[in-house]
């Protein structure tokens, strides 16, 4: 028997989405691989979720997401570069990071199956803003102030207060400080989408879409020395068993 598959040992399938790349964007690559593309994430969002208790796989951007939310449990939509403003209605007002619009369909076709089959799903970054943007809720496309790119990954840059009552409320405690490696917030909420966690300055940190598992938040909790015990990971593989 598989010891994954049955015999109450289950460990469930968390699909996590990633990024397109060329060889040539890959230090030490050779010359005649430099126009092959790969598929890429960052490891972190793995080490959260086989921590947590999960299987962590990696869904390629040019696979059916259909598929992909038939066979996983629960879904992990990961940190990256801008959403096309387009897709809420927008002209583009920066160019700090390129636009990604083949894996903005895949993403946005993964929530549209995940939302269909009630899937546990956690955004985390950009996936928080996918997750609004696929409701149809918009975003402040450039507040420099939040990135602190030049800070370790690491650094505790704010802190975040939660929506009594809420999901997110019930995993962290009132007042939570977290890191910052964003230039741009939610702005107008989707449909169906609740904000349950703020910034000082009201910038929306969490969402969640009462009546199915979705919960998203703008920081990075894989990148936190409090990674391995941190328990929004523990939330989605719980919400996935």
């Amino acid at each position: 028997m598989d010891p994954y598959r049955g015999g109450g040992m289950t460990k469930p399938l968390i699909g996590i989405s990633g990024k397109q790349v060329f060889g040539r964007d890959v230090a030490g690559n050779i010359p005649s691989l430099y126009e092959a593309p790969a598929h890429v994430y960052w490891t972190n969002y793995s080490q959260g979720i086989l921590a947590a208790g999960g299987i962590p796989i990696y869904l390629p951007l040019n696979m059916d997401p259909v598929d992909a939310v038939e066979r996983c449990d629960g879904l992990l939509l990961t940190g990256g570069t801008d959403i096309s403003p387009d897709l809420y209605g927008q002209e583009s007002t920066t160019d700090a990071f390129a636009k990604e619009p083949l894996r903005d369909s895949f993403e946005l076709a993964l929530m549209d199956a995940a939302v269909d089959a009630a899937l546990p799903v956690l955004g985390i970054c950009r996936g928080h803003q996918i997750i609004n943007v696929h409701a149809g809720g918009s975003l402040n496309q450039d507040v420099p102030e939040h990135g602190a790119f030049d800070l370790p990954i690491t650094t505790e840059r704010h802190e975040v207060t939660f929506a009594e009552g809420s999901v997110l409320g019930g995993l962290y405690p009132k007042h939570h400080k977290v890191n910052s490696l964003h230039h741009q917030t939610v702005a107008r909420l989707g449909d169906g989408v609740v904000a349950t966690a703020f910034d000082e300055e009201g910038s929306v940190e969490g969402l969640e879409r009462p009546g199915l598992p979705i919960v998203s938040v703008q920081w990075h909790p894989e990148m936190m020395t409090s990674r391995d015990t941190d328990p929004v990971f523990e939330w989605l593989v719980n919400q996935s068993s």
